[in-house]
């Protein structure tokens, strides 16, 4: 039944079954099901037009429709209505659909709007409300809850808005029973959770006779969704640790112990050890590691690194280490080079931008072993890069990746995989997307060394340029060192490139060149002049660097002790975080300047009050969870809504501790389900499994 094409469904047809295909990829019956309301109307509450005010918010109301009017020319045109109750008299206005609208809604019949309630010239209105007419066939459906679906402006014209939704469901309930939709919790659970039956709880979620049906509905298809999410994700993790043998790296040796002793630049964070010695366990286990360490900008990832790298050494492998960029891979290979001197270690590098005799050569010393640790970009995937015995591949930033391309590595090492450590400096939320990593092992470092001074973050607007401006020299006449970063939309690189430009020459007015220096540095540049460019800021012969996000990742300029982001609103959370991470680096007091316009859109004010209220990663981790949504995790999409039907796992995070609790007690007990009380899961899994192939494998 579910998989029935939604064109035979009552009142849909050819015509609405297309636009339901392209708008909102609605094929089946199943997808109709499970496109759930965003919100619901309560029909029994209305409110009087003479008690809004512009606070008012979202409303609802019932009254005639009085007046019907098309207004202005072009672009402006717009249809106006008055809706009149006992009290007063309210103005609608719409600007998309209106000619659909003016031929379909009647003046003078009964209606009920919904609405936000805004003001325009000091008189408030609704603009784009709900609109139902209010008669005898929904006279019923006016004392309950009323579902609100998403729709478009095609949907609208096409009869497809709110109310025709809602016939729609209506009309697919009742082909529906109880067997169409069979359980898929056993009732052991349903029982321990006091949830109600499946076929309940999708008929609740559409039309709930009560607020207490509508939340319990809501509660088991939340748990059933995070719940399965998490039995994928536990059972891969289950089935990997079972099923791929690992090298067993049995020994710590010379390398690891005088680079240990000799060598080592500080002394290891209670947090680094930790993280060590978790490595150290995989990599004896006989199973292969396939391990994230996540830990904020600074806190010694790549010393944690470099000794897993040692561990490899020691026991007769090879190591590489793959950045998302030429600028990062450079920096570790700078950094490991000069902490492993005098050891006998090779560290040679290798990119796309290395050709003829010298690549030849670093592939001809890799294949035979000469080359112990190669840092590169993804240049180390391609077909032609072969080592003797590949025993550890570390991915730094390795969300910048995509996940084929992390897989490539595995292909690097026979005739077992190599071990695999993924880096990120972009930390994941505690209470949340940490439990999404369900397949991976999770290490976090979540201490910094210590003496570092927590970077002091502000929001500026322009009319306090002129005030930044004083603060950057005053920085710089103490010997210090400024970023101006300017932000980088591949889709507008143009305007993005003319808005870097004209930044330059505002500061080259302010900051002349017979006293200051200034290095530019974009995406258009050539790497050689990019090169240049940044290597005169790392020496300290320019005081400013003027760029695009391209120093993101990869620049380390201890002596850079301010950050100044122009078109803040333009960023996200977790980007605006790693570029404040660019200072802070050295023993000085460092500032991040967050500059934007006046207006600014609700999202971009909760973002750069993040920034400013905290600097502690996992908080702003947390905060861009709710607001940009955590990626579809076990595909290759990286960003977005994760493909959750209901679940929101900003908001959801104790359902989600809970059904992973669950799982793990289950799976524990019975990891390839085969009690009959868990044959309904397995059934489910196997389902849910037919999707496609599980990326989670390669981290």
């Amino acid at each position: 039944m579910l998989d029935t094409a939604i064109e035979y469904l009552r009142g849909v047809g050819t015509v609405k079954a297309d636009m339901l295909k392209k708008e909102l990829a609605i094929h089946t019956f199943g997808d109709l099901l499970t496109a759930f309301p965003y919100r619901y109307v309560d029909k029994t509450k209305f409110h009087k037009i003479n008690e809004l005010s512009e606070e008012s918010g979202e409303v609802q109301l019932k009254g005639i429709l009085r007046k019907l009017d098309m207004l202005g020319e072009g672009g402006k045109r717009r249809l106006v209505g008055r809706l009149r109750d006992e009290t007063g008299v309210i103005e609608l206005v719409w600007f998309q659909g209106i000619y659909w609208l003016e031929r379909h809604l009647k003046v003078g019949s009964p209606y009920v709007a919904f609405g936000k309630i805004n003001s325009f010239n000091g008189f408030i209105n609704i603009t784009h409300p709900e609109l139902e007419e209010v008669g005898e066939e929904n006279a019923e459906a006016a004392r309950t809850f009323a579902p609100v679906y998403r729709s478009t402006d095609k949907l609208n014209a096409k009869g497809l808005e709110a109310k025709g939704r809602r016939r729609l469901t209506e009309a697919l309930f009742e082909k529906l029973t109880p067997a169409d939709l069979p359980e898929n919790l056993p009732d052991y659970l349903l029982q321990k959770m006091h949830l109600p039956s499946r076929y309940d709880a999708l008929r609740w979620i559409h039309f709930p006779p009560s607020q207490k049906e509508l939340d319990a509905a809501t509660n088991r298809l939340k748990f059933e969704e995070l719940f399965y999410l998490q039995m994928r994700l536990l059972q891969s993790k289950h089935r990997r640790k079972t099923a791929i043998k690992g090298y067993v790296f049995e020994k710590v040796g010379e390398h690891f112990n005088r680079f240990y002793k000799e060598k080592l630049p500080f002394e290891l964070t209670g947090a680094q050890k930790r993280v060590i010695k978790e490595i150290r366990a995989d990599l004896g286990a006989g199973v292969q590691m396939n391990r994230l360490v996540q830990g904020d900008v600074g806190s010694g990832k790549t010393v944690v690194a470099l000794l897993s790298m040692l561990l490899a050494l020691d026991n007769g492998y090879q190591a590489c280490l793959m950045a998302p960029t030429e600028i990062l891979a450079q920096q570790h290979l700078i950094g490991i080079s000069q902490m492993v001197e005098g050891l006998g270690i090779r560290v040679d590098y290798l990119s796309g931008s290395i050709k003829g005799k010298k690549r030849e050569k670093i592939l001809a010393d890799l294949k035979s072993g000469d080359i112990h640790i190669l840092i590169g970009t993804h240049a180390l995937i391609e077909d032609w890069v072969e080592f003797q015995n590949l025993g550890l591949a570390i991915t730094d930033e390795q969300h910048r990746f995509g996940v084929a391309q992390r897989a490539s590595l595995w292909k690097k090492s026979k005739p077992l995989p190599p071990h695999v450590l993924v880096m990120t400096a972009t930390p994941i939320p505690r209470t949340l997307a940490m439990t999404l990593y369900g397949d991976l092992d999770v290490s976090v470092i979540d201490e910094l060394p210590p003496g570092r001074k927590p970077i002091t973050t502000s929001h500026r607007t322009e009319n306090h340029r002129i005030r930044v401006f004083g603060f950057m020299k005053e920085e710089i006449a103490k010997g210090r060192q400024i970023y101006v970063v300017f932000p980088l939309i591949e889709e507008s690189e143009k305007m993005d490139l003319k808005n870097l430009m004209e930044g330059y020459e505002v500061l080259s007015r302010e900051f002349p060149i017979e006293q200051y220096q200034i290095s530019i540095v974009h995406g258009k540049m050539k790497p050689a002049d990019k090169d240049f460019e940044m290597q005169r800021f790392v020496r300290g012969e320019t005081q400013i660097m003027i760029a695009t996000t391209v120093i993101e990742v990869g620049v380390n300029v201890p002596n850079a002790s301010v950050m100044v982001i122009e078109n803040t609103d333009r960023f996200g959370l977790s980007q605006l975080h790693q570029l404040r991470g660019r200072v802070g680096r050295g023993a000085d007091q460092s500032y991040c300047i967050l500059m934007t316009d006046f207006k600014l859109s609700t999202d971009a004010r909760e973002r750069i009050a993040t920034m400013v209220r905290t600097t502690d990663g996992f908080e702003i981790a947390e905060a861009d969870l709710r607001l940009r949504g955590p990626g579809n995790i076990e595909g290759t999409q990286q960003s977005g809504l994760l493909n959750l039907h209901i679940a929101d796992l900003g908001r959801d995070g104790e359902i989600l501790r809970n059904a992973r609790e669950i799982a793990m007690r289950i799976l524990e007990k019975d990891p390839e389900l085969q009690h009959p009380l868990n044959v309904m899961m397995r059934e489910q899994l196997e389902k849910d499994t037919k999707r496609g192939r599980h990326w989670g494998r390669i981290s």
